[in-house]
């Protein structure tokens, strides 16, 4: 699973956006991300074609079993390194959340695992 960094924020916002309510729209994903929605169609656009979201997203956008299945890998990641920064680090929610999605996008995956089995093991000592 590559994606880009960009991909993987909209994921992450799609998921939360659901989380909140049945119907995911542009103009959510745009205010949770403070883009533009031109911005929001050319990367749910991307996201269609790579087959992570349903080609017909201008109602709602629907995530593909593929793009669920990426989703659930992605927060794999993010839960661990959001616990990290919010539990360990004693950032605030708010900030431990976009310093974690900072890390997944940014950092090469091998050091976001690193960073999950040393949360996983300090978890298991407690």
């Amino acid at each position: 699973m590559k994606h880009c960094a960009g991909q993987i924020k909209y994921l992450i916002a799609i998921k939360e956006l659901s989380d909140k309510d049945d119907y995911v729209r542009c103009v959510s994903i745009s205010r949770h991300l403070g883009v533009s929605r031109p911005s929001v169609s050319k990367m749910l656009r991307c996201m269609a074609n790579s087959g992570l979201v349903y080609e017909d997203f201008c109602n709602s956008v629907v995530l593909t079993p593929e793009g669920v299945e990426t989703v659930n890998q992605i927060f794999s990641s993010f839960n661990e390194v959001y616990m990290f920064f919010h539990n360990f680090l004693k950032l605030p929610a708010e900030e431990a959340h976009s310093q974690a999605i900072l890390f997944i996008t940014d950092f090469p995956n091998d050091t976001c695992e690193r960073l999950k089995h040393l949360v996983r093991r300090t978890i298991h000592k407690k």
